[in-house]
């Protein structure tokens, strides 16, 4: 991944509203959401739905497809994985001892939030 783009998607993501329809769009999987099912889950007025979509579509994070006379918009997962590979990529590269803690396989939130508790 180039860092332009990079700094692309990762700048569309730095508002709450589109960071709460990403993770959204990501729990859904590839089936997606039409507009209307992402306005009655999030709340968010048509019209500003309509601009955070267009946003992270230009990044390449959302995708749209179409069935019949409806749009299904979803997460783009090859592009979230690459982005997710280009932040990671060199992770303890400099470091005299990798922990597993660093590198290792995210835990489930639900381990996350005993294990601190």
């Amino acid at each position: 991944m180039k860092p332009a783009s990079v700094v692309a998607a990762l700048g569309a993501l730095a508002q709450e509203s589109r960071l709460a329809l990403f993770r959204l769009l990501v729990k859904r999987g590839p089936e997606g959401y039409t507009p209307g099912e992402i306005i009655e889950r999030l709340g968010i007025p048509a019209p500003t739905l309509s601009f955070h979509l267009k946003t992270m579509s230009g990044a390449g994070l959302v995708v749209v497809r179409r069935k019949g006379r409806c749009l299904y918009y979803s997460a783009d997962f090859e592009r979230m994985t690459d982005l997710v590979e280009f932040l990671t990529e060199h992770c303890c590269s400099m470091s005299s001892g990798c922990q597993d803690v660093a590198c290792g396989p995210a835990k489930p939130p639900s381990a996350r939030r005993k294990a601190t508790a």
